[in-house]
């Protein structure tokens, strides 16, 4: 006798339904009228079972045409129902038999919904498998002092099954037809031992070659990925759902409790400043070294290089020496940290620059115990002369200006101030470890519309020219279309943009010039004008007036007023400075602002958004090479404001604990937060790169105002060998509404200026303008003192995000199909109706419909109702997180090393012909697809089409004969009978049902389309 096993391992991240956050899971699986379930694991979201189900099949020939169902239901045992948590269902014809299962390892479902209205979460382990009766595997020993269950353990067990069957709460009907059955079932807990049992690795999912689901029968083997963890695994692809499985949780947020003043309420807390609450609390004690005076002299030559030398404990900073100065100046303020202090005195010694051993001059002591406390908004501390002992203690001459407190991060001294984590930092390079706060510079469009130009003067007189105009802005050069009739006047009458930025120090420089053949190409005339000059337009009104300007040979331009020129040709323009457009720098999906350039035109702020940086753990050490670990700094990115945090050295675990605060005009904005390690320290190249270690991007639009968030964020990095997650970083955040109309009345208005309405640019010239943009502010900043590198510039803003990437298409692709899940789940719920599947609901949905065709007034009335009791149905299902970065929407934890490689390779492609020539045949099949789906969409509106325009004259007939009919029935009869007939016609009993389509659809499937027009 056949029998079918399975085996129920453990379920993850289950959806809560006790109303504390938790439940308490049970498994049923029904197969062949036979219904089995594990024990209940009480408050438990991610319980393992381990337990063995047998069912009896009695003609294995009917086994692929069967149906295994799972269902995971919460065991509610002081009421008298049930709820569900997922099911899982799974056609017979992928359960191997014994043979093959020795090689399967359990496999992970996604909990599939019920109904378009059931909220499901989470995934359950399952292996099945088939076997023939007493050659299935016995079940494994359990652990040494259990027993045998079978033998020795009967009476326990029976105990045990006896529990469980009271606690399995089910329906009336469930209970008749149990009764009616029960000399049928036979129920058999085979439990396998968990006391050294973990839940089995998944294996490893096949990976796609195109944009379609994985087949159930595979002709090929397809490729395997190893991934990072065992956990990123999907199901098998004869699995009966859509939904991708869970993420790792390894890639999920995690939530803190960090002790900051805004979450403690300053209760117990020494209070800080009201812009500092979202930041622990960091004590430093502050040395500011001002400056000296009658310092005497130690050199023979009667000069003194003095400098001071700072020193903690094993802290030691010192400042510039001052060359033959005996009254210095040095201006520098030291901050040592308090939870690394190494002594109770602090040591400030002068000293003075020697080729060999730097003299001693002088010094001063100070207790750590008698100095004091300053925290903002205190005014600063004013420094003091102090008198420099020698090293006996005796006074000598000499005194130096000090101020010594102790104060926090919130202090003002705290950006410039020399910290001790960087003590072994150079002068030179001290800056490059210190915070900053950037500002991109104000861009605007500048647009240039090239119209006509006169009396050129071609070299060579006996033909005509073939002109065209170079346009050429700092490194921007766009060029117009050749004129279309070739004469020494022109039309062209094209439009070219331009990026330009503030302050408007470039010039434009339009150049006409003849094609006289390949590769030579003659300069007829030119003009040089400054973008100051440029009108602005701020309105969509009509453009500034065109100008003739006089076009100069290059020769008269380099000789400038030596030589005036009689005669010149001449070029019409029409120049403007458009400051009502938005110069987007960034992807418009996930951009951080989307104020226009002029600041007339820009509305008020609606809110404060508060960024919290306070730490990062577990980062991978990037510099094993030089041995050391990491010196990582943070860049954060809202609107025009670029903030960057100290690096902290040679540490996995860096503390910053900053804060910044930016004004916000558009909720539906995104700020962005990346990780990165400096490599221009001590001994750095000047050529080198600052690696990039992670980022993050958090829509404010998804924050809840006024509550804090603070969380571990995952930092991933896709990299040419796969996802890697280089750290977490610990961030706080907080967004404050400060007008809640204008914040309300934004949802309303639209995304961008109006000028992007009233006259839109084109999609291919805002990608092209969109990089010129990025180039722009990359180069501005790193002009900056400390420079914020290219590379970090470039990665915040994803310089890359338009380039063509296999992995992206697949991840648009599921996410279409997530997307239409829903209405695939409504049409599904809608078909059940039709052939009665309950008929309970069948009949409750004949009631509502004659409901509304009786009062066919109450049909938007209810549907806006329905909408309105979903909405706040899911308000208990709110996102409590911040979003963060999906992976397995990204489709990153199983893509293909190959795809990987593709998508970081340079373009053009840098790989060799016979790698390129494969990539080119993959977009090839890919591109196959895509046509044929869209050739199957236009077929369809095609035949649409030939309804009414008698491509097929009988058709055509048929239906313009219907179509009169109709009409006339229609008017001579009641609007709600018809309604009520074609519901009952749509709503029939299965009975009256026929598996041959309607005739309808035989109609429109042979109207003609055009495909076999196509050659």
């Amino acid at each position: 006798m056949t029998i079918l096993v399975v085996e129920v391992h453990d379920a993850c991240d289950l959806m809560p339904k006790d109303g504390h956050g938790s439940a308490s899971p049970y498994v049923e699986v029904d197969f062949a009228e036979q219904r089995q379930r594990t024990q209940t694991k009480p408050q438990e979201l991610n319980p393992i079972w381990n337990e063995k189900l047998v069912f009896n099949v009695r003609n294995p020939r009917d086994l692929p045409n069967k149906t295994i169902e799972v269902v995971v239901y919460n065991d509610r045992k002081g009421g008298h129902h049930k709820n569900f948590l997922g099911c899982v269902r799974i056609s017979g014809i992928s359960v191997p038999l014994l043979s093959d299962s020795e090689a399967i390892d359990p496999q992970r479902y996604p909990l599939d919904k019920r109904g378009p209205f059931s909220h499901v979460k989470g995934d359950i382990a399952l292996k099945i498998y088939a076997a023939h009766d007493g050659s299935h595997p016995p079940t494994p020993p359990p652990p040494t002092n259990a027993g045998n269950i079978e033998t020795e353990a009967t009476p326990v067990f029976q105990e045990n099954k006896t529990t469980m069957l009271q606690e399995d709460v089910i329906d009336d009907h469930e209970k008749k037809k149990k009764k009616k059955n029960k000399d049928k079932e036979v129920r058999t807990f085979h439990t396998i031992g968990t006391a050294t049992a973990a839940p089995a690795a998944a294996p490893a999912p096949p990976v796609s070659t195109g944009f379609g689901f994985q087949p159930q029968v595979m002709k090929e083997k397809a490729p395997i990925v190893e991934t990072r963890t065992d956990f990123a695994r999907a199901g098998p692809p004869t699995a009966m759902n859509m939904q991708m499985p869970r993420q790792n949780p390894e890639f999920l947020l995690v939530e803190t409790s960090p002790p900051v003043a805004a979450r403690m309420r300053y209760r117990g807390w020494d209070k800080m400043a009201s812009t500092y609450d979202l930041v622990e609390q960091m004590h430093y004690l502050y040395v500011s070294v001002v400056k000296a005076r009658d310092l005497p002299v130690m050199d023979v030559s009667g000069s003194l290089d003095p400098y001071v030398e700072v020193k903690l404990g094993n802290y030691k900073g010192k400042t510039k020496y001052l060359e033959k100065n005996q009254s210095p100046v040095w201006m520098q303020i030291f901050a040592f940290a308090k939870d690394r202090l190494q002594s109770n005195l602090l040591e400030v010694t002068v000293k003075d620059k020697d080729f060999g051993k730097d003299d001693f001059v002088g010094r001063v002591f100070f207790d750590l115990s008698e100095v004091p406390l300053r925290v903002p908004p205190d005014s600063p501390l004013a420094p003091q002369w102090y008198i420099l002992e020698d090293k006996k203690g005796i006074k000598t001459r000499g005194e130096i200006m000090l101020a010594v407190w102790m104060g926090t991060q919130a202090d003002e001294s705290f950006p410039e101030a020399w910290h001790s984590d960087a003590h072994d930092i150079s002068h030179t390079n001290l800056s490059n470890t210190r915070s900053k706060v950037y500002f991109s510079p104000k861009l605007y469009y500048l647009r240039v519309h090239v119209i006509e130009a006169q009396d050129l003067v071609p070299s060579d007189r006996g033909r005509m020219p073939d002109v065209y105009v170079k346009v050429q802005l700092g490194n921007q050069l766009r060029v117009t279309k050749p004129s279309q009739m070739r004469t020494i006047n022109p039309i062209w009458n094209d439009e070219l943009i331009f990026v330009a930025s503030e302050p408007f120090e470039d010039f434009i420089i339009v150049t006409v010039e003849d094609r006289i053949g390949q590769g030579k190409d003659e300069i007829l005339g030119r003009v040089i004008l400054s973008v100051r000059d440029v009108p602005t337009r701020l309105e969509a009104h009509k453009l500034p007036d065109p100008r003739w300007l006089n076009l100069l040979r290059p020769s008269f331009i380099e000789e400038g007023d030596k030589k005036k020129d009689k005669f010149s040709s001449k070029i019409l323009l029409c120049l403007c400075l458009d400051a009502g457009y938005h110069v987007l720098d960034e992807s418009t999906h996930f951009s951080s602002d989307l104020q226009p350039s002029s600041k007339h035109l820009r509305k008020q702020n609606i809110g404060i958004l508060e960024l919290g940086i306070l730490s990062a753990r577990n980062l991978l050490p990037l510099k094993g090479k030089d041995g050391r670990t990491t010196d990582a700094y943070c860049v954060s990115k809202y609107g025009n404001k670029w903030v960057r945090t100290r690096t902290i050295l040679d540490t996995l675990n860096p503390r910053w604990n900053e804060q910044y605060t930016w004004d916000v005009y558009d909720p539906c904005t995104v700020i962005t937060i990346g990780v990165f390690d400096n490599c221009h320290i001590n001994g750095s190249k000047e050529d080198a790169r600052d690696q990039r270690i992670g980022k993050v991007r958090i829509r404010l639009s998804t924050l809840e105002t006024d509550r804090i968030y603070t969380h571990y964020y995952p930092l991933l990095v896709l990299t040419h060998s796969g996802l890697k997650k280089h750290g977490e970083l610990h961030l706080a955040l907080r967004f404050t509404c400060t007008a809640w109309v204008n914040m309300l009345a934004h949802y309303g208005k639209p995304l961008l200026p109006k000028m992007h309405y009233y006259h839109p640019i084109s999609v291919r010239h805002i990608d092209w303008l969109r990089h010129q943009a990025m180039q722009i502010v990359a180069a501005r900043l790193a002009r900056s003192e400390p420079p914020l590198r290219r590379e970090a510039v470039e990665y915040m803003l994803d310089v890359d995000y338009h380039m063509w990437s296999l992995r992206r298409s697949k991840a648009n692709v599921h996410r279409m199909m997530s997307m239409l899940s829903g209405v695939t789940a409504v049409c599904k719920w809608f078909n059940d109706i039709c052939y009665w599947r309950n008929p309970i609901t069948t009949c409750l949905v004949h009631v509502l419909f004659f409901i509304l065709v009786c009062y066919p007034e109450l049909i938007l009335s209810t549907i806006f109702l329905y909408l309105c009791v979903i909405g706040l149905w899911n308000y208990r299902f709110r996102p409590r997180h911040p979003p963060h970065m999906d992976t397995r929407l990204s489709q990153a934890d199983n893509a293909h090393p190959d795809e990987l490689d593709e998508e970081f390779d340079t373009f053009p492609a840098s790989r060799p012909s016979d790698i390129v020539r494969m990539r080119y045949d993959r977009m090839r099949s890919v591109a196959g697809r895509v046509q044929t789906v869209v050739g199957d969409l236009a077929s369809q509106g095609e035949r649409a089409q030939a309804l009414l325009s008698w491509r097929d004259p009988r058709a055509t007939a048929i239906f313009i004969l219907f179509s009169l009919i109709g009409a006339v029935l229609i008017y001579v009869t009641l609007f709600q009978v018809v309604a009520v007939l074609v519901g009952l016609y749509v709503l029939r009993h299965p009975r009256f049902r026929s598996r041959m389509p309607s005739v309808p659809v035989n109609f429109f499937k042979r109207l003609p389309s055009r495909a076999d027009m196509l050659l």
